[in-house]
């Protein structure tokens, strides 16, 4: 189906609100470390993981979107071959966490020198051996599933059961990945939070009455049993439903406790289903890497990719090195009147100037991504110069406005740029003289555009709900 850019910022969130997820998840994972106030991207865990670094949850999920973002049907015979074959080389790559149940399956079918045959075989022999495989391995990579077939609840609920069995024969685990990939698909069309639309392809008689006592109860309810498929996904569904908003969703998932990541990366795919990738916060984003070499606008684009059955935009996003809508670009740069290590520009100076960090307010070509030394310096925010188009336009200018800011803060140059430098570069320029100021915006916007040339009237939806706010809140 076609997306609007509010559905497409939902579809990226899903990956990479649970990449974000995963990775504050990692270090209170079973109690490793202590968790005291917001939880942190500290690393560490039960695999020595990297501040910053996805764990297993997200690696799988990754492989699963490497095939779907070329277009493929996850039903089909090729498809799931092609998954397989990812969750091979992933684990020939030595992942520094694995679940029990997911590294017998993969171990094994290794060792026989098979692909997805064999490991749904190896897989259901587990499972008549033990009669125990609905482990929470095969919920945690699931959201990629949803964003191929949005829209069409058969093919959603047929790839989910397809994808889930190549490591997890047990129906249940199934399931569960039914109700959350249908949960997914709706949140991403209609930005509503609705567990239960997939009943009606599950066993409601089971699910529903599971699913009104997770709203009931906290998180940390289901803290010694969320590595069972079911009590993760009532787990994160518990931090879901009694929060607002996706940070605090993603913050009461781990302080849930238990197995933290992947509960937090189960969560992560229904809030950035619901609240969009532009809800994630730069902080996160400026850290987030893992398996195979990804950061977030890989995440970004392997999502993106999915939606647009592996096509790209008229314009070449998210693949082209350049996009077509900067052509016209110009090199201009000028300084902000209220710091002058702060430099205002359009997409042309990106390869034009030389700064330590840039902060880009549009989309951006893959060559254009690559301009400074350390790639958690170069932080894109989803912002859309258009009536209508953003999520909230109003915390994403803040959060862009706040990343400029502790890039300063850091000892760092910063380029601040859009395509033209129009109206989303003035705006956040306004925004962060602001904040060191404590100005009012309506007077940082002034300064700003008595000496950016290009700078227009600010765009109204993009503007309004930050001249009503007190910049010293900020």
């Amino acid at each position: 189906m076609r997306l609007t850019s509010q559905q497409t910022d939902r579809a990226v969130g899903v990956l990479l609100a649970q990449a974000a997820g995963d990775a504050l998840g990692v270090p209170y994972e079973l109690g490793t470390t202590s968790l005291n106030g917001e939880p942190q991207m500290l690393g560490g865990g039960l695999g020595g993981i990297a501040p910053g670094q996805y764990s297993d949850d997200t690696e799988m999920a990754v492989a699963i979107a490497q095939v779907a973002s070329t277009g493929a049907d996850l039903r089909s015979a090729h498809a799931l071959e092609q998954i397989a074959q990812g969750f091979l080389r992933w684990y020939a790559d030595g992942p520094p966490d694995i679940g029990i149940q997911t590294r017998s399956v993969l171990g094994e079918t290794a060792r026989r020198g098979g692909g997805a045959e064999t490991m749904r075989q190896v897989a259901a022999e587990l499972h008549a051996r033990t009669g125990r495989t609905a482990g929470n391995g095969s919920l945690m990579r699931t959201g990629p599933v949803a964003l191929a077939h949005l829209g069409d609840p058969v093919a959603i609920a047929e790839a989910a059961r397809a994808v889930s069995a190549l490591t997890h024969a047990d129906p249940v685990a199934q399931d569960a990945c039914v109700l959350w990939c249908l949960a997914i698909d709706h949140a991403v069309r209609t930005g509503e939070l609705d567990v239960r639309v997939g009943l009606t392809h599950v066993d409601a008689a089971y699910w529903a009455p599971l699913l009104d006592e997770a709203e009931q109860v906290e998180p940390s309810y289901y803290r010694s049993s969320n590595s069972w498929v079911v009590a993760a996904l009532l787990a994160a569904w518990s931090a879901i439903s009694r929060t607002d908003g996706l940070v605090a969703g993603l913050h009461a998932a781990v302080a849930g406790g238990g197995d933290t990541d992947t509960v937090a990366a189960i969560a992560g795919q229904l809030l950035g289903a619901r609240y969009g990738g532009s809800a994630v916060p730069a902080r996160y984003r400026r850290r987030l890497h893992g398996w195979p070499g990804l950061r977030s606008r890989d995440l970004v684009s392997l999502a993106a990719l999915t939606t647009r059955g592996g096509q790209v935009t008229s314009g070449g996003w998210p693949t082209a090195a350049r996009l077509a809508d900067g052509y016209d670009a110009t090199a201009a740069v000028v300084p902000h009147p209220d710091d002058p290590g702060v430099l205002l520009g359009d997409i042309g100076a990106l390869t034009a100037c030389s700064t330590d960090a840039v902060v880009s307010l549009c989309r951006i070509g893959t060559d254009e991504a690559r301009t400074v030394a350390d790639p958690a310096d170069h932080v894109e925010f989803w912002l859309i110069d258009k009536d209508h188009a953003n999520l909230d336009p109003a915390a994403v200018v803040l959060d862009a406005a706040r990343t400029v800011r502790d890039l300063r803060n850091e000892g760092k140059t910063v380029l601040l740029h859009c395509v033209h430098a129009h109206s989303r570069t003035p705006i956040v320029a306004a925004a962060y003289g602001s904040l060191v100021t404590g100005a009012a915006i309506a007077t940082s916007m002034t300064r700003v555009q008595s000496v950016l040339p290009s700078a227009h009237s600010p765009r109204r939806s993009l503007y309004r709900n930050l001249v009503q706010q007190d910049p010293s809140a900020w």
